[in-house]
């Protein structure tokens, strides 16, 4: 309520409100200056309000007092309940905790005044979950309540909270939320066998590696802690067998560590531990996390292949053997309780030469053809055996025969030696050592021996002195040796070997006697060496033999030169024979072509030629008429050339290129007359030629020529 000293009650004053909420929330009596609210309040909304007021004057509208400023503050009551924000709340604990371990924190919130009496105090507890956990009033800590709780029992809890205000009194409000309690495992079970014998049943034909059984031992701990590692307590069997832990069903995998034969075992006893990999210290007093069971395994008879005695034989043969001699066998026996007959066959793919056979039922290898120890010195193949019950079933060995030799080949001198000796050679010098080779195969211990053939061995030239070690070294047996007298000499060698029976071979070898100098070097071993003068030297030999040699290169230049002299003079002159009228710059085609030009018609200067196109070259405009008068027998040669000069120059024909045109018309006052037959009234078959040898050498080119014209082409009409 408002109200103002100045106000007499007689309604001169007039009161007024401003600020928040007038007007909404506020309004005020304007004659009597009372304050109500004209709707609900909540004090979480808005916990206070700031006003104005003032007293006006009715009649002026004037302030009768300055604005004052108050506050409304809005007092609490409990009406809002404890909210859990954070729920619901999912926490977890390890199995077999102690009593009051920790397991989560829970938190409510009241939006009551905490200052105002008991509206936001609140006090925790558990509804539902009792008697496993525990809730502090006052701080909301949630605690197991039981020691040992299992997993393996039960995994899953769900707990109901209650936050209450007012301090849990009578009438205060209340929220609640839910909690899920999961209790988490540890390794607190051992692996356990479900049963203490297994049995399996393995057949004999099982292959190594591959698994044969499964066990598995139950553990009711979870992850990491379930894990379980089998193995095989060292007894009986249990090199045979292996375990291995299958990681996604923790069962242990039984697997054949070696074959299994029914004839040599038929049972097998062992037995298998299982334990766990991640232990917990905690738990040790429980007892050991590990068990034990027994495997039998009893292992089915199955039909199997034959079985070679011999993992690979190995056989020796002599070369040259005769054909179906044995050399060997080999043996496979059926194992099985029927005990079936085998037969043997060589397995023709790895065997084309067929060298050898074998006996189908007894398995005896024999030659099929002559071996040659030097071609082929070991063969290797494949044989197979099946049973005769059942064919399908097969085995196979190699078999590895190795050729002996024979001593069939004689020992030969291992290479080719070029033996010298010195004209001034003393008696008992050694000039070649020489060693022996021999095609067969030489066995541990084989020596060669060498001495000279009987029929050398009463000549007293040279001996062969044998170092018994597989060499030999060839000495003279005279003082001096004369290259005149005798350049070479033949030595025969007999060489001998130590097999048996024993082969010997008679090696020719040639000495060759050559001039040395007084250390034994050698200075020429050719014969012609012998009869030059003795003073000369080497130097001086080849001094001499460069200027014979210089000599003859200036002799043959010197010739070339005069031949190629006389061959231009002569081709000058060839070139210069009046017949060959026009030259021309271009290549023709050879002798046979006759159709570039017509030369008949200048040999007769009186024959009046008709207007042809060239053809030695394509015109390419169409040629004129070419007029070209009778040409005189005394007309000076001046008036013919330059006639001649004209026609060309005008000839539309003509090459786009300088032409020389060369026209031999002697004219008149020759003493000899002309030899050409340009004036000659004849033609030229009836000319004869044959005079023209009788004129002597320098005609004989022109009569070569002529004569050959004649003969290649008598009828020519010119």
């Amino acid at each position: 309520k408002l109200h103002s000293d100045l106000d007499k009650g007689v309604g001169t004053v007039k009161y007024t409100l401003s600020g928040d909420g007038a007007g909404t929330v506020f309004t005020i009596d304007e004659t009597t200056g009372d304050i109500h609210a004209i709707r609900s309040l909540d004090r979480e909304e808005k916990p206070f309000y700031t006003l104005r007021a003032q007293a006006v004057d009715v009649d002026t509208k004037k302030p009768l007092e300055p604005e004052s400023e108050f506050i409304i503050k809005v007092q609490d009551i409990n009406d809002n309940e404890p909210k859990f924000l954070d729920g619901p709340y999912v926490a977890s604990v390890p199995e077999m905790s102690p009593v009051g371990a920790y397991v989560l924190q829970v938190k409510a919130t009241d939006a009551d005044d905490p200052t105002y009496g008991n509206s936001a105090r609140v006090v925790y507890s558990i509804l539902q979950g009792q008697p496993y956990f525990s809730i502090d009033p006052k701080t909301g800590v949630i605690r197991t309540a039981l020691p040992n709780m299992d997993r393996e029992v039960k995994e899953q809890y769900q707990v109901l909270i209650q936050a209450k205000d007012m301090g849990g009194q009578l009438g205060g409000l209340a929220g609640t939320t839910t909690v899920n309690i999961t209790l988490t495992d540890v390794n607190d079970n051992p692996p356990r066998f479900p049963k203490s014998i297994f049995h399996l049943k393995v057949p004999e034909s099982s292959h190594v590696g591959s698994a044969i059984g499964r066990i598995r031992a139950v553990d009711p701990d979870f992850g990491k802690n379930a894990e379980i590692e089998y193995n095989i307590v060292p007894g009986d069997g249990g090199n045979l067998f292996d375990i291995t832990t299958d990681e996604n069903t923790q069962e242990g995998v039984i697997k054949l560590k070696k074959p299994l034969d029914f004839e040599t075992k038929k049972a097998y006893t062992f037995k298998v531990e299982a334990s766990n990999l991640h232990l917990d210290h905690r738990f040790h007093s429980v007892g050991p996390f590990k068990d034990t069971a027994t495997v039998k395994i009893n292992v089915l008879d199955m039909d199997e292949p034959p079985v070679f005695s011999k993992p690979m034989y190995t056989m020796e043969v002599y070369e040259d053997t005769p054909v179906g001699t044995i050399i060997g066998a080999v043996t496979a026996q059926d194992l099985d309780a029927g005990s079936s007959s085998v037969r043997y066959f060589i397995d023709w793919k790895n065997d084309v030469d067929s060298y050898f056979t074998i006996d189908a039922t007894e398995g005896t290898i024999a030659t099929n053809e002559l071996l040659d120890r030097e071609s082929t010195a070991q063969y290797n193949f494949s044989i197979i055996a099946s049973k005769v019950s059942n064919p399908s079933l097969t085995s196979k060995v190699n078999v590895i025969i190795n050729v002996l030799d024979v001593n069939e080949f004689p020992p030969e001198i291992s290479v080719p030696y070029e033996t010298s000796v010195c004209e001034n050679a003393k008696p008992g010098q050694v000039i070649q050592t020489v060693t022996a080779a021999d095609k067969d195969l030489s066995p541990a211990g084989q020596r060669f021996s060498f001495r000279l053939s009987p029929e050398a061995s009463n000549k007293p030239n040279f001996t062969v002195h044998d170092y018994r070690n597989n060499t030999a070294g060839i000495e003279t047996r005279r003082n001096g040796y004369s290259r005149r007298q005798q350049e070479l000499y033949f030595l025969p060698v007999v060489i001998e070997d130590s097999s048996y029976p024993v082969q010997s071979s008679t090696n020719t070898m040639t000495i060759r006697v050559c001039r040395c100098d007084s250390d034994g070097t050698i200075l020429s071993c050719n014969v012609e060496a012998i009869f030059l003068p003795v003073g000369l030297s080497t130097g001086a030999l080849i001094a001499i033999l460069l200027c014979i040699v210089i000599l003859l290169v200036i002799v043959v230049l010197y010739v070339a030169l005069r031949r190629q002299k006389k061959k231009d003079t002569l081709m000058t002159s060839k070139e210069d024979i009046r017949d060959n009228v026009i030259h021309y710059d271009d290549e023709g085609g050879g002798e046979e072509d006759t159709q570039a030009f017509d030369i008949g018609a200048l040999r007769n200067p009186k024959v009046i030629e008709d207007n042809k196109i060239r053809r030695d070259i394509k015109p390419d405009t169409l040629s004129f008429p070419r007029q070209r008068p009778p040409v005189e027998d005394n007309t000076d040669i001046r008036d013919f050339i330059n006639q001649r000069l004209q026609e060309n120059d005008v000839d539309p024909t003509a090459p786009p290129y300088d032409s020389l045109a060369t026209y031999a018309y002697e004219g008149n006052g020759s003493v000899a007359e002309s030899l050409s037959s340009i004036e000659s009234l004849t033609t030229e078959a009836d000319q004869d030629y044959d005079y023209l040898s009788d004129w002597g050498p320098r005609f004989k080119i022109l009569a070569d020529m002529f004569g050959e014209e004649e003969s290649y082409n008598p009828d020519k009409v010119t």
